[in-house]
């Protein structure tokens, strides 16, 4: 029988929206809320600055060769930060230690241009070694709007490519109405028990509203879809959205998603959106998969771990960690890749955590 800290689809948390009100007035969090992985984080400090460019989504894999590669990406600095919508491409980028310096090797993926799902940008680089072949899942827009956001697959044979670039993409949205009909984003990847899970983010267009839950338009939620086979076809989980903070009240929701399974559990580590405020990053765990615990805090404010100069003017999610990635060594987390604002030539870059 689940427990009470679990969520469930359909299940108001009612008690636990009040108790976790007071950080709407700046009260200190309550005891037990924050995870252990928490405790484990040394930062290492900023990698992949690159002059000319804002840096996101950096997704580390260890190679054939030792070294360390990241798939991450990047877009033209005089675009703004809003640039990863309609002008991002991503690239690869190797050191021979987690720590860097990280030596930029060549451009992976790019917008293929008019008449392609992933016309416009190619952005949210997940890469895994899976069956044998690399794996990269990305996100796609085909006119640099947030209603073309597709999740698509491509693999290789190496780490250096050449890479096979899928025709469609791996997952849909839902039909008009139903949660998830404005697009599919953020991929998180896991393969258990011979079967293929894939995560999405998602969220509604129009008010979404059920017997249980509050009218809210585009509340981000998170979603599952299994195949069984790697390219698909992949079902949605009847239970979606099986990661639901719309019912806490306020607005709460989440983003950025990274899942693996380790000691007969699945873990989830994101970054938050208002359960407690939005510089923070939550860890959930769920035996199954599908349901999952009350989020803890995985990683605090950045300003927590360093020193960083003054927020520029131009930079308003200054000091917040996004886009979680870990890199695993031998089914264990390693260290945590994160992109954040700032940096040498004030733009974004990715900053690096030890996990002890």
């Amino acid at each position: 029988m689940l427990n009470r800290r679990t969520f469930l689809t359909g299940l108001v948390l009612l008690p636990l929206a009040r108790a976790f009100a007071a950080f709407a007035d700046g009260k200190p969090w309550p005891k037990g809320s924050v995870a252990r992985f928490s405790k484990h984080l040394k930062p290492v400090g900023r990698a992949l600055e690159m002059e000319g460019y804002y840096v996101w989504c950096t997704s580390p894999i260890y190679g054939h060769d030792g070294r360390v590669h990241v798939f991450f990406s990047r877009w033209p600095q005089q675009k703004g930060m809003g640039g990863w919508l309609n002008s991002c491409e991503i690239a690869r980028a190797v050191a021979d230690s987690p720590a860097g310096p990280f030596v930029y090797q060549e451009t992976v993926l790019a917008p293929r241009g008019p008449g392609f799902w992933d016309a416009t940008t190619c952005h949210n680089p997940h890469v895994q070694l899976v069956d044998g072949k690399y794996c990269l899942f990305y996100m796609g827009t085909s006119n640099g709007k947030t209603n073309t956001k597709r999740i698509g697959l491509a693999t290789a044979e190496r780490l250096e490519g050449p890479w096979t670039r899928p025709d469609a993409p791996l997952l849909e949205p839902g039909a008009e109405g139903a949660w998830d009909d404005h697009c599919t984003t953020n991929p998180a990847f896991v393969k258990h028990e011979g079967r293929y899970w894939l995560y999405y983010k998602s969220w509604n267009t129009r008010d979404y509203v059920t017997s249980t839950h509050p009218t809210i338009r585009g509340n981000r939620k998170y979603g599952l879809a299994v195949a069984e086979r790697l390219e698909g076809p992949y079902v949605k989980h009847p239970a979606n959205p099986v990661i639901d903070f719309s019912r806490l009240g306020h607005n709460k929701q989440f983003e950025d998603a990274f899942v693996w399974h380790e000691n007969g559990k699945f873990q989830l580590l994101a970054r938050d959106m208002g359960v407690y405020d939005h510089e923070v990053g939550l860890l959930l765990e769920s035996r199954d998969g599908i349901a999952w615990t009350y989020p803890k805090i995985a990683y605090r404010a950045l300003r927590e771990y360093v020193q960083e100069p003054p927020a520029p003017a131009n930079l308003k999610r200054y000091g917040r960690l996004e886009r979680p990635q870990l890199l695993m060594r031998n089914g264990k987390p390693a260290y945590l890749f994160g992109a954040s604002q700032g940096g040498r030539y004030l733009t974004a870059s990715a900053f690096v955590f030890k996990i002890d």
